[in-house]
């Protein structure tokens, strides 16, 4: 905690900007307990680049796309501001769900197979594709968001093809995969002295949906977690080793999450990471540390501790 000037950066403009103030809200509490000094800075500001440059350090509290995705990492290396976080190229592919599952899949980790869908594609034969190789139900979701926005299950052709209309996303992609019945879980990582171990993986059980969607993630009555989760201890170690195997293959640095599905025979799918995790005080990534007896304000430290001050970074 020795640094001296420290910009919370938090809010940007993506549609992850809720979940990214009550990040930086938490954040700057923390901080405050810990008597370190430090201004709150929102990445949507006009005036955002001209106020960061200033600064020792960027905490990134922020997710989703101009912010998750390499964008703001690159811009804080361009300015000369060191940040917590993965850098440009961990942020880029891990933010791209397709590119994101070939590298980790490269790497040895389990994934369910997939299509990738683009605005520009003929309907009827992306429709016939993804039949064709997944079968249905099918999960659709845009290749370039985070917290699940815009996922959807779909059931046959007409839903696909109805959702395909509606869909709205930035990148224009979205990936479809089989829509699997199993546990949500999942695993973050943090880096303790430079090297990365894992946490206690998550449980998460929907209360108020089929899967945990975006209006479950979101609503407090909409889900339950358990953590440690209830699984038994090789599926708990195999999840472990899984999100350590992603982290690396990605080039996450400081910390990540990596969500999973666990089916009933106990099958484990890696589906995405999560290179800037939310950090409410009662969220995924405080509940595994605190399951690990790391306090949130000591989770705040140790994150604060890892932001790179050794010039570029891939």
């Amino acid at each position: 905690m020795s640094i001296r000037r420290i910009a919370i950066v938090t809010g940007g403009q993506s549609g992850e900007r809720d979940r990214s103030l009550l990040s930086g809200e938490a954040v700057r509490a923390s901080l405050t307990r810990q008597d370190v000094a430090h201004v709150v800075l929102d990445a949507a500001d006009a005036d955002f680049a001209d106020w960061v440059r200033g600064f020792d350090v960027a905490f990134l509290a922020i997710a989703g796309q101009w912010a998750e995705d390499g964008k703001l990492q690159g811009a804080l290396d361009t300015l000369g501001v060191p940040y917590t976080g993965s850098g440009v190229l961990a942020s880029a592919l891990g933010m791209h769900k397709p590119t994101a599952k070939s590298v980790v899949k490269a790497a040895g980790v389990n994934t369910l197979e997939h299509v990738v869908l683009r605005a520009d594609d003929d309907p009827d034969v992306a429709v016939k594709e993804s039949a064709t190789n997944l079968g249905w139900p099918v999960i659709l979701k845009p290749c370039s968001e985070g917290g699940s926005i815009g996922m959807k299950v779909l059931r046959d052709a007409a839903e696909l093809t109805c959702a395909l209309g509606e869909a709205q996303t930035g990148g224009g992609e979205w990936m479809v995969e089989p829509f699997v019945e199993g546990t949500a879980v999942t695993c973050g990582i943090l880096d303790h002295d430079g090297v990365p171990s894992a946490l206690p993986p998550l449980e998460t059980l929907p209360t108020t949906a089929e899967f945990y969607d975006y209006a479950a993630k979101r609503d407090p009555n909409g889900h339950r977690y358990r953590c440690p989760a209830e699984l038994p201890e090789p599926t708990v170690a195999a999840i472990q080793e899984a999100a350590l195997a992603a982290h690396r293959a990605l080039g996450c640095h400081g910390y990540s999450r990596s969500d999973f599905l666990v089916t009933p025979s106990g099958e484990l799918f890696w589906l995405e990471v999560n290179t800037l995790p939310g950090l409410s005080a009662h969220g995924n990534l405080a509940t595994m540390a605190n399951a690990a007896g790391i306090s949130y304000d000591a989770l705040i430290a140790a994150i604060l501790g890892t932001a790179r001050h050794d010039g570029y970074r891939a």
